[in-house]
């Protein structure tokens, strides 16, 4: 019965950590495309010619605005997610602090999701595909 029991364990072992490199996997491939579909559109807006922007960051808290020295474009209508110049993903949001308010922030490049919004509390979410498709028919009158 002893034998059984470690047996059992073992296996749950086995199956947890099985589901858990199959999660990583699929989240790297996911990444993998959702990086090659930002990279593309860094590439097409700079063909179109479209007109990047200086990009600001918010506070997390959403009471202060800061400068960066990144260009790019916003995706979305909050401005809260941009690609730069080089076709990499930003989420525009930082800690609160003295030294951003003074110096400019200088955010992260973030992976980007195949679902923008997946998960979040408004039940809003959309493709990453789309969101860009939609930036890119926009060209300079986003707004």
């Amino acid at each position: 019965m002893v034998d059984d029991g470690r047996q059992w364990r073992e296996q749950q072992r086995h199956a947890v950590r099985a589901h858990a490199e199959a999660d990583a996997r699929q989240r790297a491939a996911e990444q993998a495309e959702a990086a090659e579909l930002v990279a593309r559109f860094a590439a097409e807006a700079t063909r179109r010619g479209l007109r990047p922007d200086r990009l600001i960051v918010t506070s997390y808290d959403g009471r202060a605005r800061y400068r960066t020295r990144l260009t790019g474009w916003y995706v979305d209508r909050a401005r809260s997610r941009a690609v730069d110049a080089e076709g990499r993903f930003y989420l525009l949001t930082v800690p609160p602090s003295l030294r951003s308010r003074l110096f400019g922030a200088d955010p992260e490049p973030s992976p980007p999701p195949l679902v923008v919004g997946r998960g979040g509390r408004d039940g809003e979410s959309i493709p990453l595909r789309d969101l860009l498709t939609r930036r890119l028919a926009a060209g300079d009158d986003w707004g």
